[in-house]
C-alpha cells in the first residue's frame, strides 16, 4: 500500500489479498444500484402524504416531484439539489464509487444544471478493510472532478450492507430548467444511452453474463450525461428526465402523466446494451422488473414482444437522458450528437392523450 496525491492506493498484490480475504461487495447487497429503489407505486403514496412547500422561489419541489429540487436565488441563478445512493452493483470498489457518483450527478444534468459541489453518503461494514472504502471514494472523486464539481466532504455510518452515493448541489438559470412535465404533442422522443444494465447485472449475479456484457454495462454506467446535456442545451427541450430505477416505461409514464400527453415508443428502436436483449429473450428478470410493472404497467399498452417489454421495464443504473423536443429541431439534435460522437436514439413521439404505448 502506498500514498499518492493524498489518496490511499493498493499495490496489485495487496488489492488481491484483501479482495480474496473478505466478502465481495455485491455479496453483501440484497439488491444493487437503482434496482434497490423504493417501489414507485409506494413512493407515490408516501409523497402524497407530504404537504408541498408553498414558496415562490421553490421552482421545482414535490408538486410535482422531479429529478432534483430547484430553488431560485435571483433572476439569473437557481440552485439544483439532489441526493442519490445505493448498494453495490459491481465488486470493483473503484468502479462502484464511480457508478454511484455518476448516477447522482446525472440528476443535475437532467434538470439542465451544472454540478458545483458534492458530499459523500457512505454506509460501510466495519469488517471490511478501510482500503476498500478508500477505493470507492477515489472512484467517486474522479467522476466528480470530471463533472466539473468538487467532492468536499460527507458522512459515513456503520452498516451491514455497503451503500454509497452523493448529495449534489448545482446551478441552473431559472428559465433554463428542464422539467419532466413539459412534453408536448408533436415532440420527438430521444434516448442517449442503451438499455439493459439491470438485465446484465442480474446475469452477472447468477454467474452467466454474456461475454463482454458486464464491461459494456459498466462503461455505460460510468458515463456522465454531461456531454449529452451540453449538446442538448442550445435546442431548448420541452422535457427531460434520466432513465434510472423505474425503467424506460416507468420514467416515460412519469413524463406522460405529468405533461398531460401520451407517449408512443417504438419497440424496434429501443437500443440494447450488448447481451441485454438476448438475456431478456432468455427470461432473465430483476426484482425491479415486477415493481416497475406494478407501477407503470396499468398505464402501458403494449403490442411488443415479451423481450422488448422486459428491456423497457428493466431498472437502469446511471441511465441516459429521455428527451422530448419539437420534432422540427430533431435533425439539428441528431447532427449535433453525431458531430460530437455521442450516442442518440430516436425512440418515439408525443401525441395527444394519456399513458404510454409500446408498439
Amino acid at each position: 500500500m502506498w500514498i499518492r496525491e493524498g489518496r490511499i492506493r493498493l499495490s496489485a498484490r495487496a488489492y488481491t489479498d484483501f479482495v480474496t480475504e473478505f466478502p465481495t461487495l455485491t455479496s453483501l447487497a440484497k439488491a444493487g444500484g437503482c434496482a434497490a429503489k423504493y417501489p414507485a407505486a409506494r413512493l407515490e403514496k408516501l409523497l402524497a402524504g407530504l404537504v408541498p412547500v408553498d414558496a415562490v422561489d421553490l421552482l421545482v419541489g414535490l408538486d410535482p416531484a422531479d429529478d432534483a429540487a430547484v430553488y431560485r436565488l435571483d433572476d439569473e441563478r437557481a440552485i439544483v439539489f439532489t441526493v442519490d445512493f445505493f448498494p453495490p452493483v459491481v465488486d470493483d470498489p473503484r468502479a462502484f464509487g464511480a457508478i454511484a457518483a455518476t448516477n447522482a450527478l446525472n440528476d443535475v444534468f437532467a434538470m439542465g444544471g451544472v454540478p458545483l459541489l458534492a458530499l459523500s453518503i457512505t454506509a460501510f461494514p466495519e469488517e471490511l478493510p478501510t482500503e476498500m472504502l478508500g477505493e470507492i471514494l477515489a472512484g467517486a472523486d474522479e467522476v466528480v472532478r470530471s463533472a466539473g464539481a468538487i467532492l468536499a466532504g460527507g458522512h459515513t455510518i456503520r452498516d451491514d450492507e455497503p451503500k454509497y452515493g452523493l448529495a449534489v448541489v448545482g446551478t441552473v438559470h431559472p428559465d433554463g430548467i428542464w422539467p419532466k412535465s413539459g412534453a408536448k404533442p408533436g415532440d420527438a422522443l430521444f434516448l442517449t444511452k442503451a438499455l439493459g444494465t439491470g438485465l446484465v447485472l442480474q446475469a452477472q449475479r447468477e454467474g452467466r453474463p454474456p461475454a463482454g456484457a458486464l464491461d459494456a454495462a459498466v462503461a455505460a454506467m460510468r458515463t456522465l450525461n454531461r456531454d449529452a446535456a451540453e449538446a442538448l442545451r442550445p435546442l431548448h427541450p420541452n422535457a427531460v428526465t434520466d432513465v434510472t430505477g423505474f425503467g424506460l416505461l416507468g420514467h416515460a409514464y412519469e413524463m406522460a402523466s405529468r405533461s398531460g400527453v401520451r407517449i408512443e415508443l417504438e419497440a424496434a428502436a429501443l437500443p440494447a446494451l450488448p447481451g441485454a436483449f438476448e438475456l431478456a429473450t432468455d427470461g432473465t428478470r430483476t426484482g425491479g422488473d415486477s415493481r416497475n410493472r406494478d407501477y407503470a404497467g396499468p398505464h402501458v399498452e403494449s403490442s411488443a414482444s415479451a423481450a422488448a417489454e422486459a428491456l423497457a421495464f428493466d431498472p437502469q443504473t446511471a441511465g441516459g437522458l429521455l428527451v422530448s423536443l419539437p420534432a422540427d429541431r430533431a435533425p439539428v439534435l441528431v447532427a449535433r450528437f453525431a458531430g460530437l460522437g455521442l450516442d442518440l436514439y430516436r425512440i418515439g413521439r408525443v401525441v395527444e392523450g394519456s399513458g404510454v404505448e409500446l408498439r
